[in-house]
């Protein structure tokens, strides 16, 4: 699991949203960023992450900037989260967990003694031109959203 760092070009990747429409990330070149993973939809921790974004989206949408949300969940699950939490911004598609891969953060977790396959919670800003400006690996879900507004300035 290679860890991305602050200049790399962030990984491209094409998926599918909550809505079923295909995105990419280069779909966003010209605008900031703010990707961010999270294991499961409509979890304790994940919903503190997703309504973080939330809260603060007409502050990070100023700043030109948007925000995509990345777990291993199906569209449908997706769409019953967004919906449940007024989420303004697109849910991705990561079944397969490629993106999740190529952004380092799918690996071995491990609760209660077991050991599985999981998403870490982690978060990303990539700048205007696709690198990234900020990595945040393992971050709790109350410091996610804190850290990456702070990073658009």
């Amino acid at each position: 699991m290679a860890e991305l760092t602050i200049g790399d070009v962030a990984p491209d990747f094409e998926t599918i949203t909550d809505s079923g429409d295909k995105v990419k990330l280069s779909d966003f070149h010209g605008k900031r960023v703010i990707l961010y993973f999270y294991p499961k939809d409509d979890t304790p921790g994940c919903t503190t992450q997703a309504c973080g974004f939330r809260d603060n989206y007409a502050v990070i949408q100023d700043k030109n900037a948007v925000v995509l949300g990345v777990s291993p969940d199906d569209a449908e699950s997706h769409q019953k989260f967004k919906n449940k939490f007024s989420l303004p911004f697109p849910l991705l598609v990561d079944e397969d967990h490629a993106i999740s891969e190529a952004y380092g953060v799918w690996g071995e977790k491990s609760m209660y003694g077991r050991k599985y396959m999981g998403v870490t919670r982690s978060h990303f800003v990539i700048d205007e031109e696709g690198k990234i400006a900020d990595a945040q690996y393992k971050i709790s879900p109350q410091d996610s959203n804190d850290l990456a507004l702070k990073m658009l300035g």
